[in-house]
């Protein structure tokens, strides 16, 4: 048997490749829609994918199951358990707790462990050919290595309202009833890890065994004391900020992606082409280079999403592809970075790239307004605006300030003063950069906070301390 982890560092998001070698015939568990890499993992082990499926409805980014599936005719299943409200609204064969998917020797149980949505299910995976017991657990969003999944995320992003109490109790049910009586020795592969938004605490390492959860999770003692309560208020308790883009993919994910199909090339744009197009306003620029050249001098209107791991998140926080119609415009050094660029912004739905420029010479540009911490204070600012996590904002921020986290933004546009300048700030500039960029391309005025929330507490200390002195 084989067992691949495909992990995106953009989103913290794991997904599976699961082959029988004798077969010759792989599962995909909770693949992203850039699927080039199952598609050559399996080639590169004489697999053909035949079969692809999904531990959940996700929040955080846009499922591959559909996208893998019309490329290589492999077979859909879903969950069809969480009742009518929580039923997959695309073609594919619904799975129920015991239900199994065979591979040659391997066998794939579905198991159903609500709380974190309801309809999650959880996969016991036993090789055959070595035994005819399971030895490997894809917990999907339920288990993480030392956390859990947050069972918030339905009030937090798709319109629920206290579902978070029932969740967390599900979550109880379903780490007593099903996880806990998994034997030790299984070990236990979860879709995220440090990073994502789906749990508060989530460990780096890439996988757990039940009995090292059991024994060192902070969950551990709850169960073991069968202290439902205290385990709600701790699960419940310092929750990070959800994105709001999470709804839309709540909802695309339920009714089924579109089907992209193969991609082409992404063309060089020419510098006319594009400055028409912004002329115009059918075009938007995406700004790819960090926060300190973006304040060095940028396009017009741009929004700053910057080249490297967070592409697909920080896309998704500006760009909503079901009220921003024009195409994207992407600043690559070149054809190959601004493809890889494309496969994240796929990752969360940002389909509609019209092609790259490799510079911004010839085209309008914008020098953004900058503030340093000294002259904060006597700013005439209609709102300081700190766009961190709420965890972060109060452990220490700007005094006075208002949060609003950098994913919630810009759908959150009414807790924004109408008029007057709005000074943001983050931890060190680089999503308050991005958020900014926003802002301004929706009309606000804004100037940042040179250096952020880091400069602004070293620039508080030192005057403290020559004031103490």
């Amino acid at each position: 048997m084989l067992i691949e982890r495909i992990y995106d560092e953009d989103l913290a998001q794991a997904s599976y490749l699961i082959g029988c070698q004798a077969k010759g015939e792989a599962i995909v568990v909770d693949g992203r829609r850039d699927i080039a890499v199952y598609q050559d993992l399996a080639a590169k082990n004489g697999m053909k994918i035949v079969a692809v499926t999904e531990t959940h409805i996700h929040a955080d980014y846009l499922s591959g199951t559909r996208e893998l599936a019309a490329a290589t005719g492999a077979k859909i299943y879903v969950s069809g358990e969480g009742g009518p409200d929580w039923q997959y609204e695309f073609d594919g064969e619904r799975l129920y707790d015991g239900d199994t998917i065979t591979l040659g020797n391997i066998s794939i149980k579905a198991v159903h462990t609500p709380g974190h949505t309801p309809e999650h299910l959880s996969f016991l995976v036993t090789d055959g050919a070595f035994s005819d017991k399971p030895g490997y657990l894809l917990s999907g969003d339920f288990v993480f290595s030392g956390d859990l999944g947050r069972p918030d995320l339905l009030d937090e992003a798709a319109g629920g309202i206290d579902t978070r109490f029932l969740g967390a109790r599900q979550l109880f049910a379903s780490l007593r009833d099903k996880f806990l009586t998994l034997p030790d020795y299984v070990q236990v592969h979860p879709a995220h890890g440090a990073g994502s938004a789906c749990g508060k605490a989530l460990g780096a390492i890439p996988s757990s065994t039940v009995g090292y959860e059991r024994l060192y999770a902070w969950w551990g003692p709850y169960l073991a004391a069968n202290d439902e309560q205290g385990f709600i208020d701790e699960l419940l308790d310092g929750q990070p900020d959800a994105h709001a883009y999470f709804g839309r993919m709540k909802r695309e994910n339920r009714v089924g992606p579109d089907v992209m199909g193969e991609r082409t090339l992404l063309s060089e744009l020419s510098t006319e082409i594009v400055a028409a197009g912004l002329a115009e306003d059918t075009l938007t620029f995406i700004d790819t280079r960090s926060n300190a050249e973006v304040h060095e001098g940028t396009v017009a209107r741009s929004l700053n999403v910057p080249s490297g791991k967070s592409v697909a998140s920080h896309g998704a926080w500006v760009v909503n592809p079901e009220t921003d119609k024009n195409p994207l415009v992407l600043l690559a050094k070149d054809q190959e970075q601004a493809q890889d660029m494309w496969d994240h912004l796929v990752r969360v739905g940002i389909d509609n790239v019209a092609g790259y420029v490799t510079g911004i010479e010839g085209l309008p540009t914008f020098t953004p307004k900058l503030i340093q911490p000294e002259e904060i204070d006597g700013f005439d600012a209609a709102m300081v605006l700190d766009v961190r996590n709420k965890t972060e904002h109060t452990a220490g921020h700007v005094p006075g300030s208002y949060q609003l986290s950098g994913g919630r933004i810009m759908w959150h546009l009414d807790e924004l003063p109408i008029g007057g300048t709005i000074v943001s700030y983050c931890q060190s500039g680089v999503r308050n950069s991005v958020a900014a960029s926003a802002l301004r391309r929706a009309g606000y005025d804004v100037v940042e906070l040179d250096g952020s929330y880091a400069a602004w507490n070293a620039w508080q200390q030192a005057r403290e301390s020559v004031s103490s002195n």
